[in-house]
């Protein structure tokens, strides 16, 4: 069974286009979880107008993103997750693609294209953009862990939730929880829409925060890792 996890919020103008680019790639057991943090544009009446049973509506905890994408992923039932941002659009063979590389890997990060609000190419790879690849000091150091390009094995979860207060965001810190408990995946095929535009909730492709908060913010972040690392091998130790 496959989950994908949308965080929502204020995106009635984006969101009925990305899931119609998700729901066929579906297969009927397969679920969409769609947490709604608190929107006041028609984003639930949208989702609920798609008329699909593999859509389920949850009210969100209305406070962040990152809480946000907590709560969907705890609703999730399936073997398999993906993140998926309210505004992208998945292109075809996403699934099939990380799918094939779950077998072998815990977590898988495709590249994508990067395109503005009306889906006009920007860039032909977030990979080739970012200098995207794994390794914990290369993705602390600059994060290519993009959420909405990643999909993971279940059984990440045991190791990543709870999500720590104040982390900087959600998928480096999945991504890095990942890259201590198995093998990590960063597939160059470019399988989504990035679309950047004034809305977007997530900063994600170029940060406008200073270096000083950069670097307190991955100091931090690392710390937590190693915290997490010590913890979920005791607890493994014990088990």
């Amino acid at each position: 069974m496959i989950s994908v996890c949308v965080a929502t919020y204020n995106g009635a103008h984006y969101v009925l286009a990305q899931l119609q680019s998700i729901l066929p790639q579906l297969a009927a057991d397969d679920e969409i979880i769609v947490s709604d943090d608190g929107s006041i544009d028609a984003t639930r009446e949208v989702v609920q107008c798609i008329g699909d049973s593999r859509i389920v509506l949850i009210d969100g905890p209305c406070v962040g993103l990152i809480r946000n994408f907590e709560h969907a992923l705890r609703q999730a039932h399936g073997d398999i997750i993906f993140l998926c941002d309210q505004d992208d659009i998945w292109l075809p063979g996403k699934i099939e693609h990380c799918v094939a590389a779950l077998h072998s890997h815990l977590l898988v990060v495709t590249d994508c294209k990067v395109v503005d609000g009306e889906l006009n190419e920007i860039a032909p790879s977030f990979f080739h953009l970012r200098n995207s690849g794994g390794g914990l000091l290369h993705n602390l150091w600059k994060n290519s862990y993009l959420g909405c390009c990643m999909a993971f094995r279940r059984e990440l979860l045991d190791y990543a939730l709870p999500f720590p207060a104040s982390i900087p965001m959600h998928d480096m810190w999945l991504g890095m929880i990942a890259e201590t408990r198995g093998t990590v995946s960063f597939l160059p095929i470019p399988l989504s829409l990035y679309r950047r535009h004034a809305c977007n909730a997530s900063y994600g492709w170029r940060s406008s925060a200073s270096i000083w908060k950069m670097l307190t913010d991955r100091v931090f972040l690392g710390a937590l890792v190693a915290g997490r690392t010590v913890v979920n091998t005791f607890v493994k130790a014990r088990c």
